[in-house]
């Protein structure tokens, strides 16, 4: 079984990069995984048919799509789907091969574990619109903080790989100043201290850059990690 990683999705702006020159899908089957990194569109529009579209086509793919949420999400919706318990964690299930892998969980995937927390901070609120472009939601809640802490300790701490939207504080600073630090970029510099890990992955900054040993920035790059 395999297992990719990829960024930002944005449907409909950057799903192409699943193209067949790009990501040749004909040899995967429904046993192997695609993680996107968060701000994935896949309920953007809040519309039934628009989603449900885009769900379909993805559903109807050789493999199998695993997702973290961005801030770039309906949360709404996303919010208004039953909680189901898959590989270990809680997850949305929008279709028979495409999940929401929820925050501050921990899965095990093919003999591997995944800690995963969406959510991020737009930095453009001001000129967006609350409940049609922007959702409070798009930040974890302190409850949601609490039990990644929780399922972290029942797992000693140790995973294999970390999928968020964000980086870390002193990460998110490297590669963009500007950005404010907040209460989730301040979490996961404490998380990356503490956490023992093989690699860290993350989207939102929209570049393919190796930051260093431990952690990537993903955007276009589709990377095989099994």
């Amino acid at each position: 079984d395999m297992i990719f990683i990829t960024g930002d999705t944005h449907v409909p702006i950057d799903i192409s990069k699943l193209n067949k020159k790009n990501f040749n899908d004909s040899n995967l089957t429904k046993d192997d995984y695609l993680i996107i990194c968060g701000d994935v569109g896949l309920t953007w529009f809040g519309r039934d048919n628009e989603d449900e579209w885009w769900q379909k086509w993805l559903n109807k793919k050789n493999f199998t799509t695993l997702f973290i949420d961005g801030n770039h999400e309906n949360h709404n919706k996303l919010d208004e789907m039953p909680v189901e318990i898959w590989n270990g964690g809680k997850v949305h299930k929008l279709k028979d091969s495409v999940y929401h892998l929820m925050r501050g969980q921990v899965f095990k995937i093919d003999g591997l574990k995944f800690f995963t927390m969406g959510g991020a901070e737009s930095t453009d609120k001001e000129y967006r619109k609350e409940n049609v472009s922007w959702w409070a939601r798009e930040m974890p809640s302190d409850e949601e903080y609490q039990e990644g802490l929780m399922n972290l300790d029942k797992h000693n701490w140790e995973v294999d790989y970390v999928i968020t939207h964000a980086a870390p504080d002193n990460i998110q600073y490297r590669l963009c100043p500007w950005y404010k630090h907040n209460k989730l970029s301040n979490f996961l510099f404490t998380i990356d201290k503490d956490l023992k890990f093989k690699h860290w992955y993350f989207g939102h900054y929209h570049d393919d850059r190796q930051i260093d040993d431990e952690h990537t920035l993903v955007f276009n790059n589709i990377i095989r990690i099994k």
